[in-house]
C-alpha cells in the first residue's frame, strides 16, 4: 500500500497534500519555501519517503486556451528534479480561487498566511486526480 502526494508549486511556496492509503481522500500536509531549491527538493523527498509515497501529482497551471505559459514550464522544470517517484501532471487552473473560497467557507483567515491557500490548492489538485482514477 502506498500514498499519493500532490504539490502546488508556486514561485515562493509549495503546498503539499497526501492521500490516505485507500487513495480516497486528500489531506493537507504542509507548505515549504521553494528557495533554496535543493532544500525544497530534499524536504519533498523526505516527506514522500516518510509517508510511503509512490506517485507525486504536480499541478500545472495551464492557460485558459490549454497552452502552457511560463509558470507551467517552471513547475515542470522543478518537478523534473524530483528523483525516484512517478510524476503525474494535473491541470490546476483556478485552484487558487477555489482554495480561497473553501477557506472562506471554513472561516479560516488566510490573508496573513498564504501558505494555507497553497495547502488547500494541493488538496484540490490531489482530489481531482483521485476522483478521476478511482
Amino acid at each position: 500500500m502506498y500514498k499519493v502526494m500532490a504539490l502546488d508549486i508556486g514561485t515562493k511556496r509549495i503546498g503539499i497534500a497526501l492521500s490516505d492509503y485507500l487513495l480516497m481522500t486528500a489531506n493537507g500536509h504542509s507548505y515549504i519555501q521553494r528557495e533554496p531549491e535543493q532544500s525544497a527538493l530534499k524536504t519533498i523527498e523526505k516527506i514522500a519517503k516518510e509517508n510511503n509515497v509512490k506517485k507525486i501529482v504536480v499541478g500545472i497551471p495551464l492557460n485558459m486556451d490549454d497552452t502552457k505559459g511560463f509558470q507551467a514550464k517552471n513547475c515542470e522544470d522543478f518537478a523534473a528534479k524530483i528523483q525516484g517517484y512517478e510524476i503525474i501532471y494535473e491541470d490546476e487552473r483556478l485552484t487558487s480561487e477555489t482554495a480561497e473560497e473553501n477557506l472562506r467557507q471554513k472561516k479560516i483567515n488566510f490573508r496573513k498566511d498564504k501558505g494555507l491557500v497553497d495547502i488547500e490548492s494541493a488538496c484540490i489538485i490531489l482530489e481531482q486526480y483521485l476522483s478521476r482514477n478511482n
